[in-house]
């Protein structure tokens, strides 16, 4: 007789692992994965008071302020389209396409016009997100 636990066992064949994609795909994977920036609430709302603030924002930091609002824009159209909202929701739909149409605008080179888009797109970016909050896509921000 022998002791508990020193008995021999056979080794059993095991399969050799292979990854759940081709390379390729995986390569792609792993890029969105390093792409991918977590929803910022707090800075939305931030960039969205900079924009629509009483206070203009200077030249310099019209263009500063427009790309992160496009950003923002990208972000709560991804967040909408993959809870489908385009789909369900007419007014979650018609606020989809104006932040699509705003963020494929060119900020103007004159500073009121530049003013005004700038104005435009925090209204919009505030607008997508209360509407994907009322829908329940995101949860209440600050």
């Amino acid at each position: 007789m022998t002791a508990p636990g020193t008995a021999r066992r056979l080794p059993r064949p095991v399969e050799q692992w292979k990854p759940p994609l081709p390379h390729d795909q995986l390569t792609t994977v792993l890029d969105k994965l390093r792409a991918w920036r977590p929803f910022d609430g707090d800075a939305l709302l931030d960039d969205v008071a900079a924009a629509l603030d009483d206070v203009v924002p200077t030249e310099e930091d019209v263009a500063e302020i427009a790309e992160r609002l496009r950003g923002h824009l990208m972000q709560l159209v991804d967040i909408a389209l993959a809870a489908e909202e385009d789909q369900r929701d007419t007014t979650s739909a018609q606020l989809i396409e104006q932040a699509r149409t705003l963020r494929a605008e060119e900020v103007p080179g004159d500073r009121w016009q530049a003013i005004g888009h700038l104005r435009r797109m925090g209204w919009t970016v505030n607008e997508l997100l209360e509407r994907l909050v009322a829908v329940r896509c995101l949860t209440a921000v600050a």
